[in-house]
């Protein structure tokens, strides 16, 4: 099986002919290409591809649309993945456009029959004959459903970009999320400090520099890097975007002090509290999924972090009514929004109702949670979202109910403050995710 077979495979993981049996895009892959074998150069063309067509969707139905729009039936499943992924080639790759056509012509005949095969030949080279141009603003009735087509988002997802970060921002957060996502990796100082990680990695021929945001954190030119080499990593560092670790670092805890982690997952924020409490504070860590649970025990183990878990559903009474804490971090669950850049086919899972859906569930983590912080401490708030619903409109509901306050924001983060105060990281740019963090502190 070759590179452009094997996205194929990927693709259709992803968009199945039958509903519910989907697969995420890096499983997928990782699953693929390993059963067919595929060298490295390979892999990444195939990834390339997969990812490519994932992404740039929207974008590849409206350029084949004049070839296959007027048919009375729809090409099969599989021979509409086929001609998306033909034609990302010949779009947004330096392709051989003769080689590509005859692959996907070739994929064509084995996946369907002489019929369909003709028509990916008639409707490729339909297209490198007419050449068709780019979406342009004048064939849309509106600049965010132009947006939309241009950049392969859903239209709801442009116009919540542009309520959030306003028009001067807004192309540029639209292009950026089709750029490949930054990699990052987080180092443990209680085992290799940063310093000597990222001489480590220059010295093994990986890029690598330190985060200007995040103390702990390294930024990687090579996104394979981190996949092939955290298991060996003995706990020394872990894979974790540079603003998945900004909200630990903007809680800024302290030795000696009570951490509480809030729907810790498989930790890699308790990770990064528990190496900066050094071993002389108490970090606790609440879990509801009994599987993420055990990962998180496994991998505190081999960091050298203590750490208590309790696995339950933080929205209710788990904690004793009057066990305190100096800080508390609520990583919430949430709609995911702000790492759309990073998932290839999360833009096409999401849905406009996620963010009020989800916005109940934060709200009461954030009740329950707060009545454990001692007087005079801090909470931090982070969702990877930027939907108001997520981000703002609960924290201030919560401001409203509570005798908390905004507290104040480590200086570093100055280019990210929104007008309110808080941490609003926007997607896409300078490959980061999206992220929104809101510091509070419990008045006195």
């Amino acid at each position: 099986m070759n590179a452009r077979e094997t996205a194929l495979h990927v693709v259709r993981d992803v968009f199945p002919a039958v509903a519910g049996s989907e697969r995420g895009a890096q499983d997928a892959m990782e699953y693929r290409s390993r059963k067919a074998q595929l060298d490295a150069r390979d892999r990444a063309f195939a990834t390339e591809l997969a990812y490519g067509a994932i992404k740039m969707r929207r974008t590849l139905d409206f350029y084949l649309e004049p070839f296959i729009g007027e048919r009375p039936q729809p090409p099969p499943p599989a021979i509409h993945e086929i001609l998306r992924l033909a034609l990302y080639e010949l779009v947004f790759t330096r392709a051989d456009e003769h080689a590509t056509v005859f692959e996907f012509v070739n994929l064509a005949k084995k996946y369907g029959h002489r019929g369909v095969a003709n028509l990916v030949n008639a409707v490729l080279r339909g297209f490198l004959r007419d050449r068709p141009p780019a979406p342009s603003r004048a064939s849309f009735d509106s600049e965010d459903e132009y947006f939309g087509v241009a950049y392969s988002l859903p239209t709801w997802l442009v116009k919540q970009w542009r309520a959030v970060f306003g028009d001067a921002m807004l192309e540029s957060i639209c292009a950026a999320v089709n750029d490949p996502a930054r990699s990052a990796i987080t180092a443990n100082p209680l085992l290799i400090s940063r310093d000597a990680l990222v001489a480590r990695l220059i010295e093994s021929g990986v890029a690598a520099e330190p985060s200007p945001y995040v103390e702990e954190s390294v930024l990687l030119s090579d996104a394979s890097y981190a996949t092939r080499n955290e298991s060996q990593a003995q706990g020394r560092w872990w894979t974790q975007s540079e603003s998945s670790a900004m909200p630990a670092a903007i809680l800024h805890p302290h030795a000696a002090e009570a951490v509480l982690d809030v729907c810790s997952g498989r930790g890699n924020k308790a990770l990064q509290l528990g190496s900066r409490l050094a071993g002389e504070g108490t970090l606790l860590c609440v879990e509801r999924d009994q599987r993420k649970a055990t990962v998180l025990e496994r991998r505190l183990e081999t960091a050298g972090i203590a750490a208590g878990i309790i696995v339950g559903d933080a929205t209710g009474p788990i904690l004793g009514a009057s066990q305190r804490f100096d800080r508390i971090l609520l990583d919430a669950p949430c709609s995911g929004t702000g790492v759309v850049g990073r998932h290839p086919e999360a833009r096409w899972k999401k849905q406009l109702g996620d963010g009020e859906r989800l916005a109940h569930t934060q709200r009461a983590l954030l009740d329950a949670c707060s009545s454990h912080a001692f007087e005079g401490g801090a909470l931090v708030y982070a969702v990877c979202s930027t939907d108001p619903r997520e981000t703002t409109e609960v924290v201030n509901a919560f401001l409203e109910r509570h005798h908390f306050e905004r507290g104040l924001i480590p200086g570093v983060f100055e280019p990210f403050l929104s007008g309110l105060g808080d941490v609003v990281v926007p997607p896409g740019i300078g490959g980061r995710d999206g992220f929104y963090i809101a510091r509070l502190e419990r008045a006195s």
